[in-house]
This record gives structure tokens, sequence and C-alpha cells, in this order.
């Protein structure tokens, strides 16, 4: 089988027993970097030395059917450098292929700054979204935050500390100028910090110069009471500019609470009528 073993995002002391005895039996472990996870296994003080394999964004696609093929015949323990492996990190297209070949694919759950720093944000956890490593360039990274403008669901993002100031100034440009804020950073380490706000607070902090691994909660899109009527006009003015209707309907229903459904139908409706 394949075993995706969380790791720890910082603090040694996270690393679960189920974790380390795994890692004590292991014969082969598939590493995003064969490095990192031999010092994770001498810090652990795990005295096995497994067979380690690298599995990485540049050869994945050609390692996964491979490596499906070796799980078949022996349990290959998947790890990345820190967090669960396939959370933005490699190892998706290695569970597809196991999944396609009928290998059996489970877990061993652990630290994720994904829901560490939705936990502790202060925003809404009953609903969010994971959007990863928003683009490097600036106009795709724009383009990527207004697609999730009016997304309701609190939205998580990573960033680097050498773009978090203008993504957070993107942010503020996006979702406007009252949505709240929380970035995490260093989570579970030494110099833990949470600074909470809204886009443009919190760019001036991030001007000053920002260090360590980053996690951006972000509040989702307040709905806003409307008719039917009103909203059905909502979707065709977004029609006339461009978008389609299916997305049209999604966007106005996420801003409105009405069904998708129902917006497309009355839009199809009023184009018959």
């Amino acid at each position: 089988m394949i075993i995706l073993a969380a790791t720890p995002i910082g603090n040694l002391g996270d690393a679960s027993r189920r974790l380390v005895e795994v890692l004590e039996n292991a014969e082969v472990v598939v590493a995003e970097d064969t490095r990192t996870t031999q010092r994770l296994l001498q810090a652990l003080g795990v005295a096995n030395r497994p067979r380690l394999i690298a599995l990485h964004d540049h050869n994945e696609k050609q390692k996964a059917t491979e490596l499906a093929a070796l799980a078949a015949e022996t349990d290959i323990v998947v790890m990345s450098d820190a967090g669960m492996p396939t959370v933005s990190d490699p190892g998706y297209g290695l569970v597809a292929a196991a999944v396609e070949q009928g290998v059996t694919v489970t877990a061993i759950p652990g630290p994720s700054a994904v829901l560490m720093a939705l936990a502790i944000s202060g925003l809404p956890t009953d609903r969010f979204a994971f959007e990863g490593f928003l683009p490097r360039k600036p106009a795709e990274r724009r383009s990527a935050l207004r697609a999730v403008a009016h997304e309701a669901r609190t939205l998580v993002f990573f960033e680097s500390p050498a773009r978090l100031a203008s993504a957070l100034a993107d942010m503020g440009e996006a979702f406007g100028a009252d949505r709240r804020i929380a970035v995490c950073r260093e989570l579970t380490k030494l110099y833990e910090e949470v600074r909470r706000g809204t886009a443009a607070e919190l760019v001036a902090w991030a001007e000053n110069g920002v260090k360590g691994e980053i996690v951006v909660v972000v509040e989702g899109a307040p709905r806003r009471e409307a008719s039917p009527d009103d909203a059905l006009a909502q979707v065709q003015a977004l029609v006339a500019d461009g978008i389609r209707l299916k997305e049209a309907a999604s966007e106005v229903a996420g801003l409105t609470g009405l069904s998708s459904r129902d917006l497309y139908q009355a839009a199809l409706a009023a184009r018959g009528a």
C-alpha cells in the first residue's frame, strides 16, 4: 500500500508516535527532498535507514506509475518536507496512479499548516477553500484574486515573505477595504505570530520585512440580500460583460444565497421570452 505520512511543519514534538513507528519499519520512503527526510529521521531518533526515493514536481509525472506498481508489492511511505503530502506538495499524481492500479492508499494524519492557520485565525471555520500559492506574476495574481473575490467561504493561501506585502495590497484591491485577514507566520515554531487586520493595515506591517513560512487566511465575501429579479439582473449584467451564463449564475448565487440552478434557468427563460 501507499502510506501518506504527515510530518511536522516546524515543531518536532508534533511528530506522532505512529509516524515514528512506521518509519522504524519502513523499507521504502518516497520523499520530496531526501536530504530533509534524512535529517528528520535522525532528529526523531529513527535507527532504521530505509531506501529513499525522491519524488518532486519535476519527476512525479514520470515516476508515478512505476512507484504505484512498486507499492503493489511492498508498503511505500510518502513524505513531503512538511505537513501532509499531496496538499500543495508532491504526491497527488502518485495517489492517482495507485488508485488506477487498485493499490490501497492510506494516511498517517498529523500537522497541517492550512488547518492550524484556519483554526487560530479568528475567522469562520465552518466552510473554507484552500487556494495554495498565488501566482508569482502580479497580473496573474490579481486575476486569481478577482476570480475568488465573491467566494463566501473563508479563503486560505500560502505566500512567500518576499511577496507578502504586494499580495496583501492586491487582496485589498480585489476584496475591498473592510475584509478581515489573518497572516499566520512560523506556525508551531519559536517565533510563531498571527497578525490580524484589514489588507491596508497588514501591508504597512509587511512592508517592513517579514520572514518565515506564511499562511494568509481571508474572510469570505458577505452575502447581499437580493430579490430573485435583482439577482437575475445581476446575472444578465455579468453575461453582458462576457462571462458564461453558468459561471455568472454561480457567482450571483454565492453573493445572494439564491439557487444557482434557479438563476440559470431564469436567465434561459428570459432569453426565450
